[in-house]
């Protein structure tokens, strides 16, 4: 298994209902690629962290192989979901690495 784990920070200018309506908008995009891409074990998108946190959305996901890793970052459902969320987030950090099940 190979886990997928990204976090970000919302644009400076964005408003609170634009970060609520933004959050609803990458949820949608990103779970639908979820059910497009082969591969995938398990995504959650987490956009209510606690107060402790230091980033504001996140993604969690688990995939059968890096095969299917790959193909998932270059599925055109996934293109079009990072494309929105690179117009309003900043601060990306990714962390790919194998589990141990």
């Amino acid at each position: 298994m190979v886990h997928h784990i990204v976090l970000w920070d919302w644009k400076e200018d964005l408003g609170e209902q634009e970060k609520k309506e933004a959050a609803a908008k990458i949820r949608e995009k990103l779970e639908s690629v979820k059910n497009q891409a082969e591969g995938v074990v398990s995504l959650e998108v987490i956009t209510d962290g606690l107060s402790s946190s230091n980033k504001d959305i996140g993604l969690v996901s688990v995939f059968a192989s890096e095969e299917a890793l790959n193909a998932y970052q270059t599925h055109p459902a996934h293109v079009e979901a990072g494309n929105y969320i690179k117009s309003v987030t900043a601060g990306r950090t990714c962390l790919d690495y194998k589990g141990k099940e």
